[in-house]
């Protein structure tokens, strides 16, 4: 080969618009996968003889290669029309049309393919991925079920999960899904098995399968954070509050991790020691209404003796100062000072957050206690009947609050 080279690369100095020397020197560069040193000797061949398919085909080949995709669809796009029972080509171009987010031409270039000759397992599973990203499902499952190894194959069998969860076979879907991971633990492997539980609110297994994800790929922030909104979506806050803390250290001015984390301190009864996070982060971000009100918040969960009021009342009137209409600010500020027992005090605010939150149960509760403690007896009873009727709605919310969590996360994938 080496000698051939050195011969033809001697030819195309004295004949550079030779076209048998350029395609041979260009092919031989192409089987050593010098892709760069195939292009130019390839584009002078085909040049010279436009008309020549072997030529365009290998071009096309070399610019697929080197992921110079819309040059790979026009050039192969020709010598697909030139040569259309070319299997090959018409492969090539389908891959290349694939690249380029043409799902549908690339489909019937696959299907063009497979009449030529028998298609192989690589083709069907090309093809199939071609109709599934077409939004033909049915066919995409069909074409798949051809392949020798569908049943040994993990990324035959992943393909077959996304094809049966757009058919709404759920079941069938997480059991491809599930072999998939087996056959081939891989993080997206793993990561999809999880994905699907959590789709459809199977919590303790998604928890499994992202548990046995982190441990194989530890640097996985997906992982991670998979783990803990399937923790925080099974009401296992206390679990789900240090994993969120762990990828807020990690990325400090990530809101979205940090609301999460404040969603998650906001519904335990007791402070967790991930929810510390919270504090800087809102120190760092005046500007964020709801991480400073979930930071006081998880100031206020502590034990008695361990609360910083002062901090809680600053981080709250931070918290107000940047969202007026934010009603928990209000809220708790209103806790804070029946904490520091100040009964009165405490009426202003969260008839505040009544005023922004009509259905506000919690605030009609604690206010009803401020009535009680300052002798407004009517006053109290008619807001503990407003919390009575809220409650359903409140926990209602607050069950869409989890589904919208989960919802963001899975949308992603």
């Amino acid at each position: 080969m080496q000698d051939a080279e050195r011969l033809l690369a001697g030819l195309a100095r004295r004949y550079p618009n030779n076209f048998e020397v350029s395609a041979s020197l260009g092919e031989i560069y192409a089987e050593e996968a010098n892709y760069s040193g195939a292009v130019p000797w390839l584009e002078t061949a085909a040049k010279v003889r436009p008309s020549s398919v072997p030529v365009l085909a290998n071009l096309g080949a070399v610019y697929l290669k080197l992921n110079r995709n819309e040059d790979a669809v026009r050039v192969l796009r020709r010598a697909a029309l030139l040569d259309p029972k070319n299997p090959a080509t018409q492969s090539n171009y389908g891959l290349a049309l694939m690249q380029v987010k043409r799902p549908s031409e690339a489909a019937k270039a696959f299907a063009a393919s497979a009449e030529v000759k028998a298609p192989g397992d690589d083709l069907l599973y090309n093809w199939s991925l071609a109709l599934f990203d077409s939004g033909e499902y049915d066919e995409a499952g069909k074409v798949l079920g051809r392949a020798s190894n569908v049943e040994t194959s993990a990324a035959a069998q992943s393909l077959l999960g996304d094809i049966s969860e757009r058919q709404k076979l759920y079941k069938e879907a997480a059991a491809h899904y599930v072999n998939a991971a087996k056959m081939d633990p891989s993080e997206q492997n793993i990561y999809a098995a999880g994905i699907e539980f959590m789709r459809h609110w199977t919590f303790p297994p998604a928890i499994q399968y992202f548990e046995y994800g982190v441990k194989q790929y530890p640097a996985s922030k997906q992982m991670l954070l998979a783990l803990g909104i399937a923790r925080y979506s099974n009401n296992d806050f206390d679990k789900a509050a240090p994993i969120f803390a762990q990828l807020l250290n990690t990325d400090p001015d990530n809101e979205f991790v940090a609301s999460l984390l404040g969603h998650d301190c906001s519904l335990m009864p007791d402070d967790s020691p991930g929810c510390s996070s919270l504090i800087q982060f809102a120190e760092r971000h005046t500007k964020n209404a709801p991480v400073a009100t979930y930071a006081a918040a998880s100031i206020l969960h502590r034990p008695s003796d361990q609360q910083d009021l002062a901090l809680a009342q600053k981080l709250l009137e931070q918290a107000i100062a940047a969202d007026p209409k934010f009603p928990e600010s209000y809220y708790h500020l209103g806790v804070l000072e029946q904490q520091k027992r100040d009964w009165q005090a405490s009426m202003a605010p969260l008839e505040k957050a009544i005023t922004l939150k009509p259905a506000y149960s919690q605030a009609h509760y604690r206010l009803a206690l401020a009535y009680s403690h300052t002798g407004q007896h009517e006053k109290a009873q008619a807001e503990i009947a407003l919390q009575q009727k809220y409650s359903q709605q409140e926990k209602d919310e607050l069950n869409a609050k989890f589904k919208q969590v989960t919802t963001i996360l899975v949308s992603k994938n």
